[in-house]
């Protein structure tokens, strides 16, 4: 683990002792209460900290819609106009996200900065490889992970001029590999806790798989103190996706569902019930293993580190528990039976 320079955020501490998971919500901003319902979802979803854009003055009023609705720190995302800033926290935000370098000149970024300091509020600096500097570009010849990083460093210092150190990076790219690259060097460059995601990842399907490599590799070296999954959908599936990302790096608690990819001894609907498992255990909570076995050469004996599974036989599965079985049950029962067991443990 990396030496954190340690940010509060309402109750929640950013030192790298926990991955915290954020989601941004996705209505229009002049639907209060449409944001406010999905607010309520995200949170519900286990969502730890929720990101909304504040395009306008009219979207301020959201801010203390949502507050009143769920218990969760409230970022607000703002692009270029101070003033934003400056009512945001006047109505109550939490987080600022906003890049200093891009609000005009030194007296807009002291009073953002003043006014931050003033209610502990801490600003988050997002890059991303289109907001790079053309001076920087032309620099590096492009959105290189050294550019992300430079720019991140010179919206810190604009900051730092006025004695604000609060302060959280994210350094995005939609390419994996340059993502990886400028986390990495901005964990050896500065100490700040670091906002973790691949931009403009894509739909569910590629958006998981981008976000999980490009993610997945830093928390493995212990980079990242946030984490969001940035998926073209329903914003509740990103924040179990990142759920599911810090559980299979056992940096998350909750149930762990392995099964095989089933061959021509499954006898037995497998696929089918695996995904029904799978959608039983969103919101369990227990520290579980669940396997979903095809048959009887991969589970109880290859799945015996799992707490609980069925194996399947001929139109049937033997119910295990820690590689012993303690029951035989027909297919239409094996799914009833199985969360009935979870559900007593």
């Amino acid at each position: 683990m990396r030496n954190v320079k340690p940010v509060k955020l309402k109750d929640l501490t950013f030192d790298g002792r926990h991955i915290y998971i954020q989601s941004m919500l996705n209505t229009k901003s002049i639907d209060i209460d449409g944001s406010v319902r999905q607010a309520v979802e995200l949170e519900k979803a286990g969502c730890e900290i929720i990101r909304a854009a504040i395009p306008d003055k009219d979207a301020i009023a959201l801010i203390p819609a949502i507050k009143s609705a769920v218990n969760i720190p409230l970022v607000a995302d703002i692009h270029f106009d101070y003033r934003l800033a400056l009512s945001a926290v006047d109505a109550g935000i939490d987080k600022i996200r906003i890049n200093p370098g891009n609000i005009g000149d030194t007296d807009r970024v002291k009073a953002v900065a003043n006014a931050c300091a003033n209610k502990n509020i801490p600003i988050r600096i997002g890059v991303n490889s289109g907001s790079v500097e053309k001076d920087i570009l032309a620099k590096f010849g492009g959105p290189t992970p050294e550019a992300l990083v430079e720019s991140a460093m010179n919206h810190v210092k604009m900051l730092n001029r006025f004695d604000f150190d609060d302060i959280v990076i994210s350094i995005k790219s939609s390419n994996v590999k340059n993502m990886i690259q400028a986390y990495r060097k901005m964990a050896q460059t500065a100490d700040y806790p670091l906002h973790l995601g691949v931009t403009e990842a894509g739909t569910e399907r590629m958006g998981i798989i981008k976000s999980s490599v490009g993610i997945g590799s830093l928390l493995a070296d212990g980079i990242g103190e946030t984490i969001r999954v940035s998926l073209t959908g329903d914003p509740v599936r990103e924040v179990y996706a990142a759920r599911d990302i810090l559980k299979s790096l056992e940096l998350r608690g909750g149930p762990q569902l392995v099964s095989c990819p089933t061959c021509g001894r499954t006898r037995i609907d497998l696929i089918g019930l695996a995904n029904q498992v799978e959608k039983e255990l969103e919101n369990i909570q227990k520290d579980i293993k669940v396997a979903v076995m095809g048959c009887i050469v991969n589970g109880p004996g290859e799945a015996k580190e799992a707490d609980i599974g069925i194996a399947g036989g001929e139109g049937c599965a033997v119910l295990f528990k820690k590689g012993k079985i303690i029951k035989k049950v027909p297919e239409s029962d094996i799914l009833s039976e199985l969360m009935k067991e979870i559900n007593n443990m």
